[in-house]
């Protein structure tokens, strides 16, 4: 019978243990100190998002509750999926079997509906600037709260369907103690593939194509715009403009979603040989950095973002009366 080396098991005392993760101590640490400073800053700068959106009243409006929703699942990468994923790749799993598949569940969940967040703020967009007379009544805060509770119950829903022989049988995929995996048929995977991936990527680009062509028209209409104006007139082209670089800017948030949530889906397409190389988890690692990447775009874009900051930061919205504070 084979003997095994303490130090090179998770579980020395059985003989299906699995092996302890041995990368490089150096390149180890050094990655781990820079997923770790990134969690740090994904948590820190959400977490600020969050509390500006959620204090001033003043930005209650249906995007930025869209935009609140973003940061509520880019908070939890943060706080739970990067620490969780440097813990699997450095240690052993000695949580018990259901925890595992649980974990693995939880980080679908946030996954998708980061995803459907970006199809609701694509939509949104798109009532904005190709009907415009039609996007306050249409879009109210009530119908886009109503959105946003449908996109994560039908996260939690969906994704708990497609775990569910994990949750039922957690350890029938494991192929020795300490590990830590989960396995998805090939049929759920298809299903899967299409409905969070290649359904809501064809409706973010066909939207921001439409809101492109239509906001380019606008922009020229506006140029061309030299003679004088009602004052009525000039707070329309105003609303115009306003919108025009709100979609600009979400227009950038969209580009860099596709960005890193491409490779992944990518790796999907070529198959199993390369999620099982060493590849898969760095494109993992990329999908987790968008949620860092998304309150900086804020921070570049918006200025409403940068002046809560200060006000946050100092404190300032604990003093009386600061919800009704103007921040626009």
């Amino acid at each position: 019978m084979e003997t095994h080396d303490g130090a090179d098991f998770c579980f020395p005392e059985l003989n299906t243990s699995c092996r302890k993760p041995m990368p490089p101590w150096s390149d180890a640490l050094l990655l781990n100190i820079l997923l770790s400073s990134v969690s740090v800053l994904t948590v820190a700068l959400n977490l600020l998002v969050i509390i500006s959106i959620s204090h001033f009243r003043q930005l209650h409006t249906p995007t930025n509750i869209l935009l609140l929703s973003l940061a509520v699942s880019d908070f939890l990468v943060g706080l739970l999926l990067m620490p969780g994923e440097i813990l699997l790749n450095t240690v052993c799993w000695y949580r018990d079997d259901l925890m595992c598949s649980l974990c693995n569940c939880v980080s679908f969940i946030i996954t998708s509906t980061s995803v459907g967040d970006m199809v609701l703020i694509s939509v949104d967009r798109y009532v904005a600037i190709c009907d415009p007379l039609h996007y306050t009544t249409r879009v109210t805060e009530r119908r886009v709260k109503l959105c946003v509770c449908l996109c994560w119950f039908c996260s939690v829903l969906y994704n708990s369907l497609i775990v569910k022989d994990d949750l039922t049988h957690p350890d029938r995929h494991n192929s020795c103690y300490g590990e830590c995996v989960i396995v998805i048929d090939h049929t759920a995977g298809a299903v899967d593939l299409v409905l969070t991936f290649v359904l809501p990527i064809t409706v973010i680009i066909v939207l921001y194509m439409r809101v492109f062509v239509v906001a380019v028209s606008q922009a020229r209409a506006m140029r061309s715009h030299i003679t004088a104006v009602t004052l009525q007139r000039s707070v329309a082209v105003t609303t115009k403009k306003s919108e025009l670089k709100a979609a600009r800017t979400l227009g950038v948030l969209v580009v860099v979603f596709l960005m890193c949530f491409c490779p992944h889906y990518i790796a999907v397409l070529a198959g199993d040989d390369l999620l099982n190389s060493s590849s898969s988890a760095c494109v993992l690692y990329i999908i987790y950095f968008n949620s860092c990447l998304n309150p900086i775009i804020y921070a570049l874009f918006y200025p409403w973002f940068r002046k809560v900051i200060k006000l946050v930061v100092t404190l300032q919205i604990l003093q009386p009366g600061s919800r009704e504070a103007n921040v626009l």
